[in-house]
């Protein structure tokens, strides 16, 4: 069973290095957990409390996977020994799909960079 400090490390931290699989399944991970309230809400009546709930624990989740696909893409740049400030292209339509791609389908450095010493753990002091 996986360590909580280091899903906490995974999803919420931007020291450090991802591969390319964990930058992968990370962010469909947090796909997952976004879509599943939007899904509920869309079986609901519309305007029922059970909707507003909905809508409400959609908004909550998006907010948290937002920071969760910030910091992944963070990491991601990290293994590519790059600034994470990068991440920011993510938020431009039609760029940010290239983006993914490129985070998705390049290998990081291998070995140490001035990120951390290896892919998948916190950066050392």
């Amino acid at each position: 069973m996986p360590d909580s400090s280091n899903l906490t490390w995974l999803f919420f931290k931007t020291s450090g290095r991802v591969s390319r699989a964990a930058y992968f399944l990370g962010g469909l991970l947090v796909a997952i957990i976004q879509a599943f309230p939007l899904y509920r809400f869309t079986l609901v009546p519309e305007g029922s409390a059970e909707s507003n709930m909905w809508s409400f624990i959609f908004f909550i989740a998006f907010i948290a996977s937002l920071w969760s696909n910030i910091a992944l893409a963070v990491k991601r740049l990290h293994d590519l020994d790059k600034p994470g400030i990068a991440a920011l292209i993510l938020f431009v339509p039609v760029v940010s799909i290239v983006a993914f791609l490129v985070l998705c389908l390049f290998p990081g450095q291998p070995g140490p960079n001035r990120y951390g010493r290896r892919t998948n753990e916190p950066a050392q002091p």
